[in-house]
């Protein structure tokens, strides 16, 4: 019953949305790496709700307090804990909603009492909940910051939302600067004007009680060639690992992803030549810059769908669990309209664990 996930990089959550804190342990982080705070906290906020209509109204200020591994500003090698506190929690609109006995429909309610007999802490969906990933991004934050000194990016935007299209990452050419220009913005899109209408369409969703889904597109630049393993430890398997662990994710892909499937091999084959530099590349990336579990060296692309927030204010059929009778719920409190805005630093913070896994094996790391 561990939420752990442990390869080269060892880490484990703990805690319950409405609990008194959440946190995070960090095995094998190398010692004597330097990590900025301020950036560490930048990174954090991103997940943060957004002072809109966009997200939640539930207000977590996310400031970490560092337990051990971490001394004048570099880790120590020992295990790394950060515990996040919960501040704003109102266990109360949970109480009213008898969610003790009913369960809300897309949530891990119902699946949660099965696995733990009944003893699962059920307010704000428990250790189900999406506040989980702030000990996440904490850990993909620190991962990431480690990455980018050997000159690593891993970066994201919100792709789509209902239908609507934002434009995409350039899978063989994307830079650095492109990464940094969307991690700036309160809105991560590449197309302003698209993320204003996503805006808009989540607006009307929250209006009308429901919620909607969407997709966040993440790249990794920079990345040699020769990461990863075949078979059962590839750096997509890690990956997938790491971004199913994420509440909401309902689908991912690498590269072309399932359209490869619509492909000629003439088509989807990445074609190699040497570059004016000397460097081995392809003219396309339909493999999202990974073969046979390996990097390739070029970008590497992927694609993670979210399903619309369970938790919508409109009337939905569902059971009582101690009656076993059928009951209608109408679920109170906070919630995001949708979660995929908040979703994107999530997503780099699951890629950069996966990297930095893989790259501790790295000659000369």
């Amino acid at each position: 019953m561990a939420s752990t996930w442990s390869n080269n990089i060892s880490f484990s959550v703990f805690g319950e949305s409405h609990g008194p804190a959440i946190g995070v342990v960090m095995d094998n982080v190398p010692p004597g790496e330097s990590i900025d705070m301020d950036k560490l906290l930048q990174f954090m906020a991103r997940r943060a709700p957004k002072k809109d209509a966009t997200s939640t109204q539930r207000r977590e200020k996310d400031l970490p307090q560092i337990m051990s591994g971490f001394l004048n500003g570099k880790t120590t090698g020992t295990p790394l804990c950060a515990f996040i506190q919960n501040t704003d929690q109102h266990s109360q609109d949970y109480m009213k909603s008898k969610l003790d006995t009913l369960v809300r429909p897309g949530h891990a309610d119902y699946t949660g009492a099965l696995r733990y007999r009944g003893f699962n802490d059920v307010r704000g969906g428990g250790h189900f909940s999406g506040r989980l990933t702030a000990p996440l991004c904490f850990a993909g934050a620190v991962c990431g910051q480690i990455l980018e000194k050997r000159g690593i990016y891993v970066g994201a935007h919100i792709a789509e939302i209902h239908k609507i299209k934002d434009d995409s990452f350039d899978s063989v050419v994307t830079s650095r600067e492109d990464i940094m220009r969307i991690r700036e913005k309160a809105f991560p899109v590449i197309n302003d004007e698209k993320g204003k209408r996503m805006k808009r369409d989540i607006e009307k969703a929250r209006m009308s009680m429901d919620s909607v889904g969407g997709v966040v597109e993440c790249i990794a630049v920079n990345v040699p060639a020769g990461i990863g393993s075949p078979i059962f430890d590839g750096l997509e398997n890690s990956i997938a690992q790491l971004i199913f662990g994420i509440p909401a994710v309902k689908g991912l892909e690498f590269g072309a992803g399932f359209n490869a499937s619509k492909m000629l091999g003439s088509e989807n084959n990445d074609e190699f030549y040497v570059d004016d530099k000397g460097h081995v590349v392809t003219r396309s990336n339909f493999a999202g810059g990974i073969l046979g579990g390996i990097s390739t060296g070029m970008p590497i692309t992927l694609r993670v769908a979210f399903k619309p927030t369970p938790s919508i204010a409109q009337p939905q059929q569902t059971i009582d669990m101690k009656n076993r009778t059928n009951e209608t719920i109408e679920i109170k409190g906070r919630h995001d309209p949708c979660v995929v805005p908040r979703a994107v630093p999530c997503v780099e913070a699951a890629v950069n664990i996966a990297l930095l896994n893989h790259m501790l094996q790295y000659p000369n790391f």
